[in-house]
């Protein structure tokens, strides 16, 4: 099976979102063959190159979203009429109100098909002449956002958006909509693809809608994270303008309505994220959950080894800044140490940029004044009964050794996607505290106590009763390493991608000639149900070239002995 990876900041970049997740999938699935298909972010993450690819990866083609230079194309008076009613149309969608807004309620229902329409429409004009980025600049771009905004039916926000803020969401919207201006989408691309896994929605998963509708190629979407939530925290109303905010909010809840309507299956990481998507109109009957796979060797030794951890320390790993809520860890340890003298507090981790080292330093003020009696030697455990440390110092070499060396870990956070330290904390065998927060219930599954987030007092009570239990504390960590294991290896994930592909790919059997290497017509290299008839392959048993109006027949594949033998 040949698989198109598509990929937005991360794989096969050494630094990246999804990284290692792509790189173990791809690893772990050596039998199909991959096609990668990436958009960078930065200069600097493809000056920083690529991880090493395994000998199954026949190609990677890049495009950067971070820059793009003029292309030089020239449209005549018929392109240019069709890119202003196609793009009227998608910022007419955009800026469409639903609700109080609307104008009515016909119109709020077709507003899935007036933006899909527009995109296809978009990248069919690409196709035929050659490039969209000077026209998603022009003037005219402009002037069709300015005219949706003030139609009847629009938001109310966007009545009230200026020429800068048009501008602004216009650059935007040319950044969003640069694949469909890519060469990816013929027969020595993504065409020849018998699967497209998009392994992020937004601009990730457009690539995939793009081959989807030129060359009828099955989409799979996973989200680990949510990257409309995402698009939401990060656009906060320090960041833009109101109409800003709400048009790229439209815009970007309207690409994730299309990639959710339009796969053939999704697999959120999680249950929280899977409610994102249904109510952004996924279906529930096309999603499956398939957790994030770990590598749970690294943490066996200490999974595995006798508890000799310190049964008065709590430990906290993770990333340092305000999300985590260590204001409120900090002060629920002020009242554990009430009733544990003996209590100590391991802090492990680094800060996440300028705002975690500021949050830092509000951390350490904060713990000295809270045990001012004991403020010498903050930095080093037995000195103060709350230490703050990195991975790879004296007291915590490795990160095993930091999950190690405490009774009890907590997470305090008011933030939460899927909680990755928990799961590791979960590997180590070790009971675990933790506020109510994103996939936090899901992943312990009645393994560790769970308390509200920002209420020092539950967590304090929490901590105690563990620290006062060694009994207890032993039950649950025997139990919660035995759920990790059971459901967030690498081995269940790439399992589980293994059948969904073939669940896919046996409803969508691929239409075109596979040849050997002679050139000759390979036997079995089609899935059995192509050559059934029914509504899959119409009324004859015949195996025809994918082929898409308008353009060239699809010209044959050529399929490696591994592919054969895959296919047979």
């Amino acid at each position: 099976m040949r698989i198109g990876l598509l990929t937005e900041g991360g794989y096969p970049y050494v630094s990246g979102d999804a990284g290692l997740w792509c790189e173990r999938l791809v690893r772990g699935l050596e039998q199909h063959e991959f096609d990668i298909y990436a958009l960078s972010r930065s200069r600097r993450q493809e000056e920083d190159g690529w991880v090493p690819l395994p000998p199954h990866v026949d190609r990677v083609r890049t495009a950067p979203l971070w820059t793009s230079e003029d292309d030089g194309v020239a449209y005549g008076r018929r392109a240019r009429r069709r890119f202003t009613e196609c793009y009227g149309a998608l910022v007419g969608a955009i800026c469409a109100g639903t609700g109080a807004d609307a104008a009515s309620e016909g119109a709020a229902a077709d507003l899935p098909d007036r933006f899909g329409s527009a995109l296809y429409g978009l990248a069919e004009l690409a196709r035929e002449q050659g490039g969209l980025v000077g026209a998603l600049r022009s003037d005219a771009a402009v002037h069709a956002l300015e005219r949706a905004c003030h139609a009847p039916g629009a938001l109310r926000t966007a009545h009230e958006a200026r020429l800068p803020d048009l501008l602004t969401v216009t650059a935007h919207l040319e950044r969003a909509l640069r694949p469909l201006s890519l060469d990816w989408y013929g027969d020595d691309g993504l065409g020849a693809a018998d699967l497209c896994h998009a392994a992020a929605g937004g601009s990730a998963a457009l690539p995939g809608l793009l081959a989807r509708h030129f060359s009828d190629v099955p989409l799979l979407v996973t989200e680990y994270g949510v990257p409309l939530r995402s698009h939401y925290l990060a656009l906060g109303p320090g960041a833009a303008a109101p109409a800003v905010r709400a048009l790229l909010g439209a815009f970007q809840a309207r690409l994730a309505a299309e990639v959710y309507r339009r796969a053939e299956i999704l697999t959120p990481g999680n249950a929280h994220a899977r409610r994102w998507q249904e109510r952004c109109g996924a279906d529930r009957a096309r999603i499956r959950t398939v957790h994030p796979g770990m590598d749970a060797a690294r943490f066996a030794e200490v999974g595995e080894a006798p508890d000799r951890a310190d049964p008065d320390t709590l430990i906290w790993v993770g990333r340092i800044e305000p999300a985590k809520d260590l204001i409120s860890l900090l002060h629920a340890f002020a009242e554990v140490r009430k009733e544990e003298s003996k209590a100590r507090l391991r802090i492990v981790g680094a800060p996440s940029g300028p705002e975690g080292a500021a949050y830092l330093g509000h951390c350490r003020a904060l713990a000295a004044q809270l045990f001012p009696d004991e403020a010498e030697g903050a930095h080093a455990v037995g000195d103060n009964p709350v230490s703050f440390e990195e991975i790879g110092g004296p007291e915590a070499p490795t990160l095993p050794d930091a999950y190690a060396a405490g009774a009890v870990v907590v997470l305090s956070s008011v933030v939460e996607g899927f909680p990755i330290g928990l799961i590791e904390a979960m590997f180590c065998g070790r009971a675990t505290v933790s506020t109510d927060v994103g996939a936090v219930v899901e992943v312990i599954g009645g393994t560790g106590l769970v308390v509200p987030p920002r209420n020092p007092r539950a967590l304090a009570e929490a901590c105690v009763a563990l620290l006062r239990d060694p009994e207890r504390r032993e039950r649950l960590g025997a139990a919660a390493r035995a759920r990790a294991l059971e459901l967030f290896t690498v081995e269940q994930n790439i399992s589980a991608f293994h059948g969904i592909y073939l669940e896919i790919v046996s409803h969508c059997p691929v239409r075109r000639v596979v040849l050997d290497e002679a050139g000759a017509p390979l036997p079995f290299a089609t899935p059995a149900e192509s050559h059934v008839p029914g509504r899959w392959t119409g009324p004859t048993a015949r195996v025809l070239p994918r082929t898409v109006p308008g353009w060239a027949t699809a010209s044959p594949v050529r399929a490696t002995p591994l592919a054969a033998a895959e296919g047979a």
